[in-house]
């Protein structure tokens, strides 16, 4: 079997539509914020792209901002304003805010003060979806959006994260989803461009293909492709189950994303996991991909009450549109024989 991709929550394949999108994009001469034809022609990329992804997330009359990723969409939504928040978070928000929000050993944060928050939609590392109450500051949803029903005029969030890698779209281009009278200073100034809130030369390239990401994910979404991700997902967890007594599935009296799988092996390191699965052929995590390659115990983890050491022992496998019965199977194979080795050894 060739090569099997089970870590689609630290990025996704680009899509055919993005990539088509990209490439008819690398053709516009002009710069979006030129008056003439050229210029005008760049511009009606950029809001086309904008219409697609507002219609995908939900977000009529809510203000897309185009920024490089979702780290800089956090900052520019966070940045200055002290906001509370749990340590379950990315660390792309984290950095901004308090991480002094409780969260219990399901995963659920519990907010106090929702227009002071910072609280995700869907954890990267155990896909558990939080209940965002009405008034939310601000909430990360680049895990959620694409994967599961997501509308942001209905979130009870102000502010929202969403990121063009996490659904098909290429690297290097997020947006921050603001509603319609809330506002939030530039970080980066200059030319005045995203409404000004974002200035720089609008990476066209990149927008168009978020745009037609956006729009292929909701038509996945409406297909019921996820439904059948989330029956995969589960054939996998209880595979392992069945022989693998010691294995926790984290997060699984919770709602997760469909796609989610965060297995923790007592005293066997994630670290050590996630070689062994890559010399066997197949790409899962020990977590959240966005540390520079530092494999660590999980922060999430530890949040809900598991130790250090057990922190340190967990995998993420997250599947995709295009994974297969046979390679979910395959993994579980590939997983139980070293899992087996790793009993034999501690027996």
């Amino acid at each position: 079997m060739a090569r099997v991709y089970l870590d689609h929550n630290a990025t996704t394949p680009l899509r055919v539509e993005a990539r088509d999108a990209m490439i008819a994009a690398m053709d516009a001469v002009g710069n979006p914020s030129s008056v003439h034809a050229e210029g005008r022609a760049a511009k009606s990329i950029v809001e086309k792209a904008r219409a697609q992804v507002s219609a995908a997330f939900g977000a009529d009359g809510a203000d897309i901002v185009f920024t490089s990723s979702a780290t800089e969409s956090a900052a520019l939504a966070c940045a200055g304003h002290g906001y509370a928040s749990a340590r379950i978070e990315h660390d792309a928000v984290l950095s901004w805010t308090s991480g002094d929000l409780t969260v219990d050993e399901n995963g659920q944060v519990a907010i106090t003060e929702p227009q002071t928050s910072a609280v995700q939609l869907a954890n990267s590392e155990t896909g558990v979806v939080q209940d965002l109450p009405d008034g939310l500051a601000v909430s990360d949803m680049t895990q959620a959006f694409g994967k599961m029903p997501v509308a942001f005029n209905w979130s009870g969030a102000d502010m929202a994260l969403i990121s063009a890698h996490k659904l098909g779209g290429p690297k290097g281009i997020a947006a921050l989803v603001l509603k319609r009278g809330i506002d939030v200073p530039a970080q980066i100034k200059g030319g005045g461009q995203e409404m000004g809130r974002r200035s720089g030369t609008e990476n066209i390239i990149g927008i168009a293909g978020f745009g037609a990401a956006a729009e292929a994910a909701q038509r996945d979404l409406d297909s019921g492709v996820w439904t059948r991700v989330e029956k995969l997902r589960n054939i996998l967890e209880n595979t392992i189950a069945d022989r693998a007594k010691h294995t926790i599935s984290v997060g699984k009296a919770s709602k997760r994303l469909p796609n989610t799988s965060y297995l923790l092996t007592p005293g066997w390191k994630g670290e050590t996991q996630v070689m062994q699965m890559d010399l066997a052929g197949f790409a899962v995590s020990a977590g959240s991909a966005c540390s520079s390659g530092k494999v660590k115990a999980s922060g999430v983890l530890m949040a809900m009450g598991f130790s250090e050491q057990d922190a340190a022992c967990a995998i993420r496998v997250s599947l995709g549109p295009e994974t297969t019965q046979l390679e979910v199977l395959a993994f579980a194979d590939a997983w139980l024989a070293q899992h087996d080795k790793f009993r034999a050894r501690a027996a």
